[in-house]
């Protein structure tokens, strides 16, 4: 495959979130982004491919489109495949696995299908096959259409590289990423989480205002294929310098251990000193001195944690120590409860679309800034 020569780019995101990832396309310089159910879509080449997979802080894979044909049945998509230049794409000594999905087709069977196209793999170009495989080749048949991506990922996105201290129900960090986005937030002023957990959001907007790239820590999927080239993908990397920052970035939670996490992954991620984690409750929180920022958290609800009885007077008091104490800082609550949310008094704004986690629907509730 012609290195500059352009092909579809798909963006992975979680579904009502589409919006706020292709904006974060747009403003790095991924021209003609376009939202679609369940990810974002661009024209572009190889160096893009890695460039989004680097950059972009709210996608969750990178697709990249190699190939599609009509089939309409098994003996005819042995055949295709056969034909197809899977030698342009991957390696012959790279393990690959398939992935296949069928919706509205004659071919229905996703195992039988997938068999022959490991088959057509093996055979044309030797590469061997394995269920436990980085470079994974996705193949999706619907209306007797076959399309052939490569996932150029590997591990999902939000695996940054640099955090490994999780604690329970956390927020994914390409997540955090795209819900500070919606919050206005630019990477300019401070962001404070009165329920850290391991850091997520604070370190998010830390490494934003940084201007630290949030793939530099890690290994990708297409760095073992054939269209890779090491040079292009070393002079990407240094592309990006850091950025001055004037503002600092706070957690805190109530479980020691929690800050602990906190400050491992800020350490590994290299913001120590724009980060600063105590443990006390949310209900004790309080402005830092300076200017005014956000203030954005991912309590814990119902149906992530269990009973959520005892979690109204949770809301109640970080509600009141928000309105008490923040005036003129912004706030954004993550949930899947309004009446948690609506139990924090907080004047919210009109809600943003549903986006899915962790099998349930959450919602950002977030209001201007407090009187």
């Amino acid at each position: 495959m012609n290195m500059h020569r352009k092909f579809e780019i798909f963006l992975v995101v979680s579904p009502g979130l589409e919006l706020a990832l292709r904006d974060e396309a747009l403003d790095l310089g991924f021209r003609k982004a376009k939202a679609t159910e369940g990810g974002v879509r661009f024209r572009g080449n190889w160096a893009d491919v890695w460039r989004a997979n680097l950059m972009l802080r709210g996608a969750a894979r990178v697709l990249a489109r190699i190939g599609s044909f009509k089939v309409t049945h098994l003996a005819q998509l042995d055949t295709l495949s056969r034909e197809f230049a899977w030698h342009e794409i991957l390696r012959p000594d790279i393990p690959v696995r398939v992935d296949v999905t069928c919706k509205k087709s004659r071919i229905y069977h996703a195992g039988a299908a997938a068999e022959r196209i490991e088959r057509a793999i093996t055979q044309e170009l030797g590469a061997p096959i394995s269920s436990e495989a980085q470079v994974c080749i996705k193949v999706r048949i619907e209306d007797d259409l076959c399309t052939l991506s490569v996932d150029t990922s590997g591990e999902l996105l939000h695996k940054r590289g640099h955090k490994e201290a999780v604690g329970k129900a956390p927020m994914r960090e390409n997540m955090a990423a795209l819900f500070l986005r919606q919050c206005g937030y630019d990477g300019t002023e401070p962001v404070l989480d009165p329920m850290c957990g391991s850091g997520t959001f604070v370190i998010e907007a830390a490494e934003i205002a940084a201007g630290l790239l949030p793939g530099r820590s890690r290994h990708f999927a297409f760095e073992d294929l054939a269209t890779f080239d090491a040079e292009t993908w070393a002079d990407l990397q240094e592309q990006s310098e850091p950025n001055a920052v004037s503002v600092q970035f706070y957690g805190s939670d109530r479980d020691a251990g929690a800050i602990r996490n906190s400050r491992a992954n800020a350490e590994r991620a290299g913001i120590t000193a724009l980060t600063q984690f105590n443990e006390h409750s949310a209900g004790e929180i309080s402005p830092p001195k300076g200017p005014k920022g956000l203030v954005i958290v991912n309590p814990p609800y119902g149906g992530r944690i269990g009973d959520k009885k005892h979690l109204f007077a949770l809301h109640g008091s970080l509600g009141k120590a928000l309105l008490s104490r923040f005036s003129g800082w912004r706030v954004g609550i993550i949930t899947n409860e309004p009446s948690l949310a609506k139990a924090t008094a907080l004047p919210f704004k009109p809600l943003a679309a549903p986006v899915a986690h962790g099998g349930l629907k959450v919602r950002l509730y977030q209001t201007d800034p407090l009187p």
